[in-house]
This record gives structure tokens, C-alpha cells and sequence, in this order.
């Protein structure tokens, strides 16, 4: 696993393109293409990956904390918009990408700084130019519900 340094090494626009989405998120799980930037910011990486489902692994830390000294809401929102959108991508056609219209989130609890949590996105809905999903944050070790999420993303096609 490794994440993007800089931005030659996301994949290319073409790389993109020649691939479904779902064979791009599989690159991403299995180490060829590399992790969102963004997961080593907010400590968090893709780990599963199967048609219309994305789960990222992550751990909030001290430096995900608001002014309060609790996990800041940017970081159940960045994960839950992550796992939503990204299983949106498990269904996209060759030649086409997406990108998030708008998303909500709904935190249910606290969540404690250190704890592992999965992030599950799953798609209710794919077609020719949206695609609707719902999240959830859960603990690993206590199976604990901590935010759950909606989004509508937009499905293009690639142009030459």
C-alpha cells in the first residue's frame, strides 16, 4: 500500500479512462494505483473493494480534533464521503468517471481518538448519469454505530 506523493503519480485522466471503476478501485485496494493523498492526512485506505461496496479502514488521532478535543466532523464527513463515492465508482462504465453532487451526514455518537473504525459505502442506486449511496462508520472492536451518510454523485462520460 502506498499513497500519491505528488501529483504525477495519481493515475492519469487516461488510465482512468481505459479502466471500469471497479477494476480502478481494485488497483487502488491492491496496491497498483496508489491511496487517496488524503488517507495519510486523515489516516485512513481503502481494504475492500466488490461491486457497489468500498470499505475504508481508518483511525482518527489527536490531529483530527476540534478546538473541544473531540474527533473533528470534517473526519467522519471526508470518510463517509470517500466510501459512499468510491462504491458510486465500483459501477462506473469504462470511459466514464464521477464526482460527488452532494453528500449529508449524520453523527450518532463521539468517537473516541484511537479507535479503529470501517467506513462502508454502498450503492441503492447506479444509472447512466447518477448514482446514490449510503454510509456507515462502525468500530471494529465494538461494533458501535458512530455516523451514517448519504450522497448523490454524478456519473460523465470521458471525453478524448
Amino acid at each position: 500500500m502506498f499513497y500519491a506523493n505528488g501529483p504525477d503519480a495519481l493515475a492519469s485522466r487516461d488510465t482512468v479512462l481505459s479502466m471500469s471503476g471497479l477494476q480502478f478501485m481494485e488497483a487502488v485496494r491492491d496496491g497498483t494505483l496508489p491511496q487517496p493523498p488524503i488517507g495519510r492526512l486523515l489516516n485512513y485506505r481503502v481494504t475492500e473493494v466488490a461491486p457497489g461496496r468500498v470499505v475504508f479502514a481508518g483511525t482518527p488521532t489527536f490531529d483530527h480534533c476540534n478546538p473541544l478535543g473531540t474527533v473533528h466532523g470534517g473526519w467522519y464527513g471526508t470518510l463517509l464521503d470517500s466510501c459512499m463515492a468510491c462504491a458510486v465508482m465500483t459501477r462506473v462504465p469504462q470511459g466514464s468517471y464521477y464526482t460527488t453532487l452532494e453528500y449529508k451526514v449524520n453523527v450518532t455518537r463521539a468517537l473516541p481518538i484511537g479507535m479503529a473504525i470501517e467506513a462502508i459505502g454502498t450503492v441503492s442506486h447506479a444509472g447512466r448519469s447518477t448514482g446514490v449511496a449510503e454510509g456507515v462508520i462502525r468500530g471494529v472492536e465494538d461494533g458501535k454505530l458512530y455516523a451514517t451518510g448519504s450522497t448523490t454523485c454524478l456519473i460523465m462520460a470521458g471525453r478524448p
